[in-house]
């Protein structure tokens, strides 16, 4: 059977499952197999044809921007000690920074963004020309992407939500997945199994071969 249709029916199953009160998560495990975290290590970002939700994003910036949160030059220095950067850390998915403040940004939040994944970077969270026509493009750009980071033989991300019609949830998980593919040394020699579930469901395992 192929993957399309497998995922069809493990979403027909999923949503037999009983009601919650919130809009659950759809949730992508690609489980990997011969396959080294450190040696081979994934760090991808995949645009989605559909948008999964919209991400909290801060803007490290020369000026305040009515477009976005923005930490100004001049805030760097609030941010000295460990809990506040842990805050600001936890309160945004993503972080966007001007070009030519990067390494004033890097010397003051690396060590706390650089460990979640949340440096801004070239592919996707840097500004070289700052104007609101440019933070608009990187904010819709941001929320249709996903970023791809393995530290173990298996990725775990959530690609839509439950109200999303399964065709596109569909559309998501194939993108994300023929990118993955592209990536790995032996395609799908590499992959084990792909399972799918809600927030709060257990999942639905999907053989590949």
């Amino acid at each position: 059977m192929e993957l399309k249709e497998q995922l069809e029916k493990a979403l027909v199953e999923l949503r037999k499952n009983k009601e919650r009160k919130f809009d659950q998560s759809v949730d992508l495990i690609i489980n990997l197999q011969k396959f080294d975290a450190k040696k081979n290590a994934i760090n991808l970002i995949v645009s989605v044809p559909h948008k999964i939700k919209d991400k909290k994003i801060a803007g490290f910036l020369e000026a305040k921007n009515s477009d976005i949160e923005t930490i100004t030059k001049e805030e760097f220095k609030h941010y000295s000690n460990k809990k506040e950067l842990k805050n600001l850390v936890k309160k945004f998915d993503f972080f966007i920074a001007q070009a030519n403040l990067m390494p004033k940004v890097a010397t003051t939040f690396g060590r706390f963004l650089g460990p979640t994944g949340k440096m801004p970077s070239p592919q996707l969270g840097m500004l070289f020309d700052v104007n609101d026509k440019a933070i608009k493009e990187l904010k819709e750009k941001i929320n249709s992407s996903v970023k791809i980071k393995t530290k173990e033989p298996s990725i775990k991300l959530s690609v839509g939500k439950q109200s999303m019609k399964d065709e596109k949830i569909i559309e998501n998980i194939m993108t994300i997945y023929n990118s993955v593919l592209k990536v790995l040394q032996k395609e799908k020699e590499n992959i084990k199994n792909i399972e799918i579930k809600f927030t709060m469901t257990k999942p639905q395992k999907i053989k590949i071969r």
